[in-house]
């Protein structure tokens, strides 16, 4: 049989979280709550950061950034999940599909390293608090989240460009509620193994994961000889909150991702209303009742 690629006319048609009409609309009343308190919650963060002069510094200041890719990530994909359900549809177009791609992949790997500078910034506060201020410089803060953005861009644009080259010829219908790179692999008639092997290639990811793991680790070895409980409790309450993040983001991009391909299915999709709507609400809560000075 021939395959033509007809690519550029493709619509694909997002079976969401649930086949079920009945669960299909309580996540769309989930996502109808949650989208105003996750963009009313991380605007207050970044409006507080930036008024309150005592909030100027790197902590802050990598909050700020994360609450703002936390906002952009959210905007991505929910937006269009509620429209298509109002409207009684569930198509996305070839190129929405592509471009809802690349801004997750860019996005979501945007967030694990901004959470791998503030790891880094927690480990030089506890383990070396005289040289803080010369290490953790307001242009280190800055060079830190522009590379965070700029690595994680050209990491999502060889991930997009790959996924597409091959043709579409079967079945349209996408396991999931937004486009990634596993639903759309699975819809492919071509020969997907490079594609596969990139997917697979986990040097960016492990990246922050290890800086955190690190940081993680030469903190508690400086906490251990703390000889204050008092001390002791000061270093645990300003990692507590980032510790938080960390497993919440970590867990749910674990969840979603280190599966074989062959069997995702829309019961993965559960996962990703964790890491794209609850991890997005819940890091502004988690940072300013954990926090004092917010």
């Amino acid at each position: 049989m021939k395959e033509d690629n007809q690519s550029s006319t493709l619509d694909f048609i997002l079976l969401g979280v649930s086949s079920q009409q009945e669960q299909d609309d309580f996540f769309f009343i989930l996502f109808l709550f949650i989208f105003p308190i996750t963009l009313i919650g991380n605007l207050l963060i970044i409006l507080a950061i930036c008024s309150d002069i005592r909030l100027h510094n790197p902590m802050y200041f990598f909050i700020a950034n994360l609450s703002f890719v936390n906002i952009v990530l959210f905007s991505v994909t929910i937006p269009k999940v509620t429209a298509n359900h109002l409207l009684s549809t569930k198509a996305i177009s070839f190129g929405g599909s592509l471009t809802q791609m690349y801004f997750m992949i860019a996005l979501g790997n945007t967030d694990s390293y901004i959470l791998a500078a503030m790891a880094y910034d927690r480990a030089v506060a506890i383990s070396r608090p005289l040289h803080y201020t010369m290490t953790i410089s307001s242009r280190m803060c800055i060079l830190l989240v522009i590379g965070s953005w700029m690595v994680e861009n050209i990491n999502a644009l060889p991930h997009t460009l790959l996924t597409a080259s091959p043709s579409f010829c079967r079945n349209q219908e996408m396991a999931n509620f937004y486009c990634d790179v596993v639903p759309l692999l699975k819809l492919s008639c071509s020969d997907i193994h490079f594609n596969v092997k990139m997917y697979l290639g986990v040097g960016v990811f492990s990246v922050p994961l290890l800086c955190i793991i690190v940081s993680c680790v030469r903190v508690f070895s400086t906490v251990l000889h703390v000889p204050s409980t008092k001390g002791v409790r000061k270093a645990f309450s300003t990692c507590g909150s980032h510790l938080t993040v960390v497993s919440l983001y970590y867990g749910t991009v674990m969840g979603m991702y280190f599966c074989p391909l062959t069997s995702y299915s829309l019961k993965d999709a559960v996962m990703t209303v964790m890491y794209i709507a609850v991890t997005s609400m819940l890091n502004p809560f988690i940072y300013s009742l954990r926090n004092r000075d917010m």
